[in-house]
């Protein structure tokens, strides 16, 4: 019988076949995993020998080799930027209210579909609550735009309600924009998100349901004692995903939905890096920023897997 995993083909005299038969063996499947590998290292690393570039005064008339040193110019440049704190203040904020407030709300959603009893109801929910995951933002940009205009269906609504005495132009409110960028996030995401939560939630033992009806655990009890436990090593390994990537506010969100009169609450880092980067021309300038990003997200990505090592002994490594 062909064995199921490679790895166990033995010789004749009990030992492990050499590795170049196991490759063999294997053929498909690394294939496959060498396609990826190249992918990776040809969009991912080889492209790591620009960030040089942070070091240097780079224009595109010389290659990056011509390009002369500057040492930590473009850094200290930032940090001396007079935006710097606006930019911080609008990335933190909005990325950490997405945290506390998005990060939980799928899997709240994922254990109370779970309890749905009819299939068919269960299902249309499902369709409906992760279909605007397959709509880009440029399409949800230009809807909510429409949405949230002087004479969009918002304004209709609260004016026909008595909540509001005149059309207000949401976008144009720097006051309005991080509840709009977190709420419309949300409302996006959050079916798409909750799956890989129903997919953890599906793989839970049955007989501990039985336990606990057994021992009178009702809905609720059972979602706080057996469901959540079951799952907390997804939770955790997302909650780790998302701790490191809290400088990272969406930038195709927020290059939709911003505009010149909302930009004291829309300028975030990465339409910071973008600006300076595309827009000034200035390579090197806006390279050195995101590497100042890259940096941060790699001690939040170490800082959080060791807590959550600590804490429930679940980490990515």
């Amino acid at each position: 019988m062909k064995p199921l995993i490679p790895e166990l083909i033995e010789t004749g005299t009990g030992r492990k076949s050499p590795l170049w038969k196991r490759l063999l063996a294997q053929r498909h499947l690394q294939t496959m995993a060498l396609l990826g590998v190249v992918w990776m290292i040809i969009f991912n690393y080889i492209p790591m020998y620009g960030l040089i570039i942070s070091f240097k005064e780079y224009n595109i008339v010389k290659s990056i080799a011509e390009a002369p040193w500057v040492g930590l110019e473009h850094f200290r440049e930032f940090f001396d930027d007079d935006e710097l704190a606006n930019v911080i203040r609008n990335t933190l904020g909005i990325s950490l209210l997405k945290l506390f407030i998005g990060f939980p709300l799928p899997i709240v959603f994922a254990l109370f579909l779970n309890e749905v009893r009819s299939l068919r109801f269960k299902k249309s929910i499902q369709t409906i609550s992760y279909l605007p995951h397959f709509l880009s933002w440029v399409v949800l940009g230009g809807i909510l735009a429409t949405w949230l205009a002087d004479v969009g269906i918002i304004n209709n609504i609260l004016l026909a309600l008595n909540l509001i005495d005149k059309p207000i132009s949401y976008l144009a409110e720097p006051s309005y924009f991080w509840t709009i960028i977190i709420t419309s996030d949300i409302w996006k995401e959050l079916g798409w998100s909750a799956i890989i939560y129903l997919a953890a939630i599906a793989g839970v033992s049955p007989e501990m349901y039985e336990a606990a009806t057994i021992d009178g655990a009702g809905r609720f009890q059972k979602m706080w004692y057996v469901t959540l436990p079951a799952i907390k090593s997804t939770i955790s390994i997302l909650f780790i995903l998302a701790v490191s990537g809290v400088l990272n506010s969406n930038f195709d969100q927020i290059l939709v939905l911003r505009n010149s009169l909302n930009d004291s609450a829309s300028n975030v880092i990465d339409y910071y890096i973008y600006y300076t980067g595309i827009v000034s021309s200035r390579f090197s300038y806006s390279t050195a920023v995101n590497l100042i990003k890259a940096v941060i997200a790699l001690i939040l990505l170490v800082i959080a897997n060791q807590v959550s090592k600590k804490i429930n002994d679940t980490s990515l490594f």
